[in-house]
C-alpha cells in the first residue's frame, strides 16, 4: 500500500469517529529489542501505555548550563522577533523556541547523546533525524496551557509524515511539579487515532502556535478516552525524560504556581518515514517545524 495514501484521514466538514492504531507501537526487530538499552518490562511498558518516564535521566547540574543559555535568549531580541519564536498572548516573554537544535550547538549535541539515541532507535526499529525541536517554557503564575492533542494527526495532516514512527523526548530543564504544569498524557490513548474536525486554513500554524483551535479531537472522544485510561503526569527533578509515542494525547495546565518550568523537546522520525506533501493539501509549513531538508541519520556523539 502506498504510503501517499491518506490512511489517516482528519480535517474534514464532517465528523468522523475515531479507529483502532493500524501500525505498530514498536518497531525494533527481535535483535534490536534484545540488544538495546530497554528491558522487555520497558518496552511491554511503553507498547502498552504510549510512554515511558526516567526520573534523573540526565544530571540535574547538566540541565543548568542549558538553563544559562536559555536566560540569555530572553534578552535576544532578534530572537524574539523570529517566526519560529512563540511570546505570550500579550507579554513579551518567549513562550515557545522552535528549532533550538538550529539555533544551539550545545542543544543541537544534545540530539545525539548516546543514551538518548540508543532508545530512540531501538524503539523505532532504524535510523532516525530530528523532524523537529522546541523549548516550552511556562514562567510561574503566568504561563498558559497547551490543549489535548495527538501530535501525528499534526504532523500527518499539515506535514505530510505518513506513518506512526516517530516519537517525542522531553527533558525537563526545571523540576517539573504537581503545580507548575507538567506534560500530561493519556495512557493507551496511542491505540486509536482520533479525527478532527474542520479544514485546515492555509498557514495554519501562525495561530495554531499561539491558540489552537484546529486540530483538538473532540471531547467526545477524549472523554471516552480518559474513561477507559485515565490521566498520568509525569513528574520530577531537572534532568527527568519523558518520551512519548507520537500519537499519545498530551497537553498541560496553566501554571498557576510560583516555580517556572520549562521543558525541551526533541521530535525524532525514523528515515523510513520521511515526509510527503501535506495531507490537508496545504503548502508545507515552514522548516522550523517540520524539517524537509535534512533527513541524514543522527550518529552519536562518540562515533
Amino acid at each position: 500500500m502506498s504510503d501517499t495514501q491518506d490512511l489517516f484521514p482528519t480535517r474534514l466538514e464532517r465528523k468522523l469517529g475515531m479507529f483502532k492504531r493500524i501500525d505498530p507501537v514498536v518497531y525494533g526487530d527481535e535483535s534490536q529489542l534484545a540488544n538495546g538499552p530497554l528491558n522487555k518490562s520497558q518496552i511491554d511498558a511503553y507498547e502498552r501505555k504510549g510512554f515511558l518516564s526516567f526520573e534523573g535521566f540526565f544530571d540535574a547540574d547538566e540541565m543548568q548550563v542549558f538553563l544559562q543559555e536559555l536566560r540569555e535568549y530572553e534578552d535576544d531580541a532578534d530572537l524574539k522577533l523570529s517566526e519560529g519564536t512563540i511570546l505570550e498572548p500579550g507579554r513579551e516573554e518567549i513562550r515557545t523556541i522552535f528549532g533550538i537544535h538550529d539555533v544551539s550547538k550545545r542543544f543541537q549535541r544534545l540530539t545525539q547523546d548516546p543514551k538518548l539515541l540508543a532508545i530512540v532507535k531501538q524503539l523505532l526499529g532504524s535510523d532516525v533525524y530530528i523532524h523537529q525541536s522546541r523549548i516550552n517554557y511556562k514562567p510561574g503564575f503566568k504561563g498558559k496551557g497547551f490543549e489535548w492533542h495527538s501530535d501525528f494527526e499534526t504532523w500527518h495532516s499539515e506535514d505530510g509524515m505518513p506513518r506512526m514512527r516517530a516519537l517525542s523526548c522531553s527533558i525537563v530543564l526545571t523540576d517539573n511539579g504537581e503545580f507548575n504544569g507538567p506534560l500530561m498524557l493519556i495512557p493507551g490513548s496511542h491505540q486509536y487515532f482520533v479525527p478532527c474536525v474542520g479544514r485546515t486554513p492555509e498557514n495554519n500554524y501562525k495561530e495554531s502556535l499561539k491558540s489552537q483551535e484546529v486540530g483538538v479531537p473532540p471531547a467526545s472522544s477524549l472523554r471516552e478516552i480518559m474513561l477507559e485510561n485515565d490521566i498520568e503526569a509525569p513528574k520530577g527533578p531537572a534532568g527527568s525524560l519523558v518520551i512519548f509515542e507520537c500519537n499519545t494525547m498530551h497537553g498541560s495546565n496553566i501554571n498557576m504556581s510560583c516555580w517556572p518550568r520549562s521543558n525541551l523537546f526533541f521530535v525524532y522520525n525514523s528515515v523510513e518515514n520521511t515526509l510527503h506533501d501535506p495531507y490537508c493539501g496545504n503548502r508545507p509549513r515552514p522548516e522550523f517545524l517540520a524539517n524537509r531538508s535534512d533527513w541524514e541519520p543522527l550518529k552519536p556523539l562518540n562515533e
